[in-house]
């Protein structure tokens, strides 16, 4: 999974190291994320136009590739990523710190409800 940590690494770096370091973090999953997806799109369509080129000339054909490989719903869901990506970069900075901290509330309450479970266990 790409966390904040990555985006905000992927920053650091320059624009062209920022689409191979996505690529190879999506390389050995058989099952990526729109999130991930959307994410290597909107570099790949920032890439085109900053080099002047179509928009949609080289990102087209990694939307195609994705043709097959994933659920149509998740490729749909990738280019309406690359889209806010691209055009409210801040509304996706919200979105993943609101996702990271429901992960961790969600971690919290499976623990707690395990620890409960033992006790009860214990005391039953």
């Amino acid at each position: 999974m790409i966390s904040e940590k990555d985006l905000a690494e992927l920053e650091k770096i320059p624009y062209e190291q920022r689409i191979e370091r996505v690529e190879k973090l999506l390389e050995g999953k058989s099952e990526p994320r729109a999130f991930e997806l959307g994410l290597l799109l909107a570099l790949k369509m920032g890439q085109e136009i900053r080099e002047g080129k179509e928009l949609g000339s080289e990102s087209g054909d990694l939307v195609a590739s994705w043709s097959g490989k994933h659920p149509d719903s998740v490729v749909e869901e990738a280019i309406a990523f690359a889209k806010e990506f691209l055009m409210n970069p801040a509304g996706i900075a919200e979105k993943i710190k609101a996702g990271l901290q429901k992960q961790e509330a969600d971690a919290d309450m499976r623990q707690h409800d395990s620890q409960q479970d033992g006790d009860e266990a214990q005391n039953g």
